[in-house]
């Protein structure tokens, strides 16, 4: 291939430079046509030459040569869409990655996860009756989701998931056991309209970093801001196995930073929340502060309308967060440590790993212990994770002690 084709290439690829340099090739005269080009191309740094001051615009060129442009091009924000295709090869083996032709070729991309875990429990209340107690249980499951995310347009992407669940053993109910069917847990879109933030369909809700709600659900969600952001929602809470959580809900939400401090306050109503079986409004105010890179504190102060037994319908919750593992760097760790203290209607559906909470909500007016955990990446994309909860029912009667284990795969 001869370097004039690769001029008329360049020409083509509209590569500019905001100054320009003096010409940098003995042998390219000023009078030349494509003299103009070398220039533009040179003072870019797409083209180098052979490094003795000449640019040998009569030689032929390899493809590996050629690649070498072309990557430098895509490099400078050119569009050498049809130009990387055909040098794929030469690019792949130059370790450059076509990342322009990956977003426009590959306009579906689809992600994945598998989750296997154990988890030990002391004893379980599945109702208050005293004949319905189990001194030991258990819980194990092999989850796996499939992730297909599809671009729309510049604005907007579609999001859609499947998830799998095989159940080994369910507290202690052997009927659970058994291969379960594939689920559509999520489709939904994300998009911009004007300075608007919008989100529309099936996804995890999740309010105050899911301690008050982390579930499905049917909804629309609206944030403006970026520094400080104001966010609204509104939805239906999906079903669960034992019934909805929820008539319908709606949130808003004020959040931002000042420095290392983060700061959110979060307002949501829930028409007849299945546990409570009536109506409740959730206040909240969180704080998280950063003391460097691996060393984070939050807590929480949140209150309800709906007092147990024992005339308590508020709230708090504190906690400390050590590093973290991270799923692409294998040998990365974390560990974490939290106090929580909450009735009943102070939560909706958190994001806890063990149900325990969740069930001391629903049947003893909510919960009072605390949780610590450590994760650690075993190699790429592979991440532990061991968690020990101990918690005692509002009754005063009610206590459990769990030890939750997972390993999670992406790919």
């Amino acid at each position: 291939m001869k370097k004039s084709l690769v001029l008329a290439m360049a020409m083509a690829l509209g590569v500019t430079a905001s100054a320009y340099a003096a010409n940098p090739f003995s042998d390219v005269p000023a009078g030349h046509w494509a003299y103009d080009s070398i220039n533009k191309l040179a003072a870019a740094g797409v083209i180098e030459g052979y490094g003795d001051s000449t640019f040998g615009g009569d030689k032929l060129m390899t493809r590996y040569e050629m690649a070498q442009i072309v990557a430098k091009a895509m490099a400078k924000g050119a569009n050498v869409d049809k130009l990387a295709a055909e040098f794929a090869d030469e690019l792949d083996n130059l370790g450059v990655r076509v990342a322009n032709l990956e977003k426009k070729a590959d306009n579906v991309k689809i992600t994945g996860e598998i989750r296997a875990h154990y988890e030990d429990l002391d004893e379980v209340y599945y109702t208050p009756s005293a004949n319905d107690k189990v001194k030991k249980g258990s819980n194990s499951k092999l989850r796996s989701r499939i992730w297909v995310k599809g671009q729309v347009n510049d604005d907007w992407t579609y999001t859609a998931m499947l998830q799998n669940e095989q159940v080994f053993a369910d507290k202690g109910h052997s009927d659970n056991k058994g291969d379960e069917k594939v689920t559509f847990q999520r489709a939904f879109v994300n998009g911009r309209l004007g300075g608007l933030a919008v989100e529309a369909g099936r996804n995890n809700a999740s309010l105050l970093g899911g301690e008050i709600l982390s579930h499905r659900a049917d909804r629309v969600k609206v944030a403006y801001g970026k520094d400080v952001k104001l966010a609204a929602e509104y939805g239906k809470l999906s079903s669960t196995d034992g019934g909805s959580l929820g008539d319908d809900y709606y949130a808003v939400s004020l959040s931002g930073k000042v420095g290392a401090l983060g700061l959110e306050a979060v307002y949501v109503d829930v028409n007849e929340d299945e546990y409570l079986l009536q109506d409740n409004d959730i206040w909240a105010i969180g704080a998280n502060y950063a003391f460097d890179k691996n060393v984070a504190v939050k807590a929480a102060y949140l209150k309800g309308d709906v007092e147990n037994d024992k005339g308590e319908d508020d709230g708090w919750y504190a906690a400390l967060n050590y590093k973290g593992a991270k799923a692409a760097k294998a040998g990365s760790w974390g560990a974490y440590v939290g106090y929580y203290d909450l009735a009943a209607s102070t939560t909706i559906s958190n994001g806890w790993n063990t149900g325990l909470a969740n069930d001391y909500r629903k049947f003893f007016g909510g919960s009072e212990g605390w949780k610590a955990g450590v994760n650690y990446t075993f190699a790429k994309n592979i991440v532990g994770t061991v968690e020990y909860v101990d918690l005692d029912a509002k009754d005063d009667v009610q206590e459990n002690k769990s030890l939750w284990s997972q390993v999670v795969f992406t790919f």
